[in-house]
């Protein structure tokens, strides 16, 4: 079983996009997408800096968008489609349109609002998010607990994601649990936790109005990391996941016991092959970063790269 991944919020780098649009039909494709989500998605891409494209409401479309103009042109260049997708965090959007849940319309018109509504979320109170690499799990979860800090991404691989105040996050810093790294995200606030209820309502008002296909294709779930077989299942997770925990250490256990035989992240891509390497060795994977990144995962993909 090969599937692909979808990454979440902070996968982002400046001009990421810019060899993709050598690639036909991707710049008419986001030209659409801009329009759908309400960012100039192509020059968010392609010319803005860090600091523009880490402001929420952007990252989020300019993350899905990214994704999915890379799947079709994996997809393409296969002439086949994968066994499987699964997306981080808001790279669900991204899995549901591949799944056959969402049109890549109705996709991008979702995304565009999620990232509006958390940014005016988060722009309630000072937050963030830390990744803490390593240490003792239960010690972690403790100190996470002692800070009135939440776990808000349990990845995998030894990574946890602290979220809240940027006061009790900076105490985190300063106080570690022994045997850890933290190391502060780039993103704009304290995504999948209680700050983010407001954007909750406004999503699943959007959802309500949106028509969702069973899936097409096995789709995993982050909030138990479980295949979901209602694609009006599958969306509602979506919204209320905003402010509930990422379990993608679950999904990769779930990876595991389905037997998934490789793993393709699509950009822009680098974090969840990462984890998987740690978490799920020997399972081969490609990171699609680039177009020059596709013959080797269609390889991967039609088996003939085994």
């Amino acid at each position: 079983m090969i599937i692909t991944v979808f990454p979440g919020q902070g996968a982002q780098t400046p001009g990421f996009l810019e060899p993709w649009l050598a690639v036909p039909g991707v710049r008419e494709r986001l030209e659409r997408y801009s329009a759908d989500s309400g960012v100039d998605l192509i020059a968010a891409g392609t010319e803005w800096d860090a600091d523009q494209i880490r402001d929420t409401q952007v990252a989020q479309p300019l993350i899905v968008a990214a994704s999915l103009v890379s799947y079709a042109a994996l997809t393409d260049a296969a002439g086949a489609e994968p066994d499987g997708v699964a997306g981080h965090s808001v790279g669900e959007i991204a899995a549901l349109v591949a799944a056959g849940v969402l049109s890549d319309d109705d996709g991008m018109r979702l995304v565009g609002l999620r990232g509006r509504a958390m940014a005016e979320a988060a722009a309630a109170a000072q937050t963030g998010m830390s990744a803490i690499i390593g240490g003792d799990r239960d010690a972690v979860l403790a100190r996470l607990a002692e800070l009135d800090l939440t776990p808000a991404n349990h990845n995998g691989a030894g990574q946890i994601v602290a979220a809240g105040t940027l006061d009790a996050l900076a105490a985190l810093a300063e106080s570690p649990v022994a045997g850890t790294r933290v190391i502060p995200l780039q993103v704009a606030g304290a995504f999948h936790t209680r700050f983010m209820a407001p954007a909750v309502d406004s999503l699943r008002a959007a959802a309500a109005g949106v028509e969702a296909s069973d899936p097409a294709l096995a789709l995993w779930s982050n909030s138990d990391g479980e295949p979901v077989a209602s694609g009006r299942r599958a969306l509602d997770l979506l919204v209320a996941q905003v402010a509930s925990p990422v379990r993608w250490d679950l999904s990769m256990e779930s990876f595991a016991a389905h037997e998934v035989t490789g793993i393709i992240e699509l950009a822009p891509a680098g974090t969840l092959v990462g984890l998987a390497k740690r978490a799920l060795r020997g399972v081969p994977t490609v990171a699609v970063k680039t177009p020059d990144d596709l013959a080797a995962a269609a390889a991967l993909l039609t088996g003939e790269g085994a």
